[in-house]
């Protein structure tokens, strides 16, 4: 019966073994590239733009505008960890975070009973995601992608083109604009969920087996593995926390607007795939996931304070995407050149 073998290529015991300190710390640079690198933007826009970069100021700003960013790279990370893509984190967030309002100001419904319904629904089309793709057996990016596009759509006929408008409960406000010791609350969410994901996918079944499917479907079915349930699954956490953002973001913006959200796409997947180049460079991982927003939270907070224009960010979205994609790929290349 076929093993099955982590696709990732950080170094390991056995490859350390015996280096000289010098050869180690050499060996080790490509895993914690993107970390060093973090630390030496922050460092270096914190020299340039000492009155404006590091101040708490500029720290609350980051963490309030890219927390929802980094949820959504979560949310598309899970099925990446099993090999699959789901577009719809981009899509959702339009149609769950007018829900969140609408439900309110249309309807009536108290705060709490629209947040659970919202949470809910990305949970429902979380399932109907997954079972396009293993029962219809479509392409997880054709399905996603058809998916979204309709809920995109139902967005913008539910809107009418037009603001959702109207007295919301300060509870509901609150979600998004409380402050823990100084810092927005929406980054202790992302701190929450980060651990938990970690902890799920590292240290217990449910992520090796997410990994192994990952890595070699048919390897992983063979060692008894119930693919099918743990790739719907997947979809089935991003699903909700792609609910739980748009949430967040009507929290946020106290309106809602069929023309917001599909901005956070790019920057969501690009996060997502910076996360395969770093920490455990070959594979998707919850802390690389983090650190590939942070770099791109802090390469454009300083641009921007440099005087960059408009165009700046999703052209720095856009490049960051394309040498992402193809670090992974050649990290992928040379660990297939090893093992043969």
């Amino acid at each position: 019966m076929p093993g099955i073998q982590s696709n990732a290529v950080e170094p390991t015991k056995d490859e350390l073994r015996g280096l000289s300190p010098g050869r180690k710390l050499v060996r080790q640079a490509p895993t914690y590239g993107l970390v060093i690198l973090m630390f030496g933007l922050i460092v270096l826009f914190s020299i340039l733009l000492p009155t404006t970069f590091p101040t708490m100021l500029n720290v609350r700003a980051i963490l309030s505008d890219k927390a929802i960013i980094a949820l959504l790279s979560l949310a598309a990370m899970i099925p990446m960890v099993a090999g699959r893509i789901d577009l719809t984190v981009g899509y959702g967030i339009v149609l769950w975070h007018i829900l969140a309002i609408s439900l309110q100001t249309l309807y009536g419904f108290p705060w709490p009973v629209a947040v659970a319904i919202v949470l809910v629904l990305g949970v429902v089309i979380g399932a109907l995601n997954g079972l396009l793709v293993e029962v219809a057996r479509i392409d997880s990016f054709i399905a996603t992608l058809g998916t979204g596009t309709v809920l995109y759509a139902v967005a913008l006929w539910h809107t009418g083109g037009r603001q959702m408008v109207g007295a919301l409960p300060d509870a509901f406000y609150a979600i998004n604009g409380t402050f823990v010791f100084g810092l927005p609350i929406t980054a202790v969410y992302v701190l929450i969920i980060t651990f938990v994901l970690w902890i799920a996918l590292e240290y217990t079944p449910v992520g090796r087996y997410l990994y192994a499917i990952g890595a070699n479907q048919r390897a992983a079915e063979l060692n008894g593995i119930p693919t099918r349930k743990f790739v719907i699954g997947a979809f089935v956490a991003s699903g909700l926390m792609t609910a739980l953002a748009g949430v967040l973001l009507a929290s946020k913006l106290r309106i809602g607007q069929a023309s917001v959200g599909l901005e956070f796409l790019l920057p969501a997947l690009v996060g997502a795939f910076l996360g395969s180049t770093t920490i455990k460079p070959g594979r998707v991982n919850v802390w690389g996931t983090i650190v590939g927003v942070m770099i791109l939270a802090v390469g454009i907070s300083g641009i921007q304070q440099f005087g960059g224009s408009f165009w700046v960010e999703p052209l720095f979205n856009g490049t960051t995407l394309l040498i992402a994609i193809g670090i992974a790929g050649y990290a992928q290349r040379k660990k297939g050149a090893k093992s043969k």
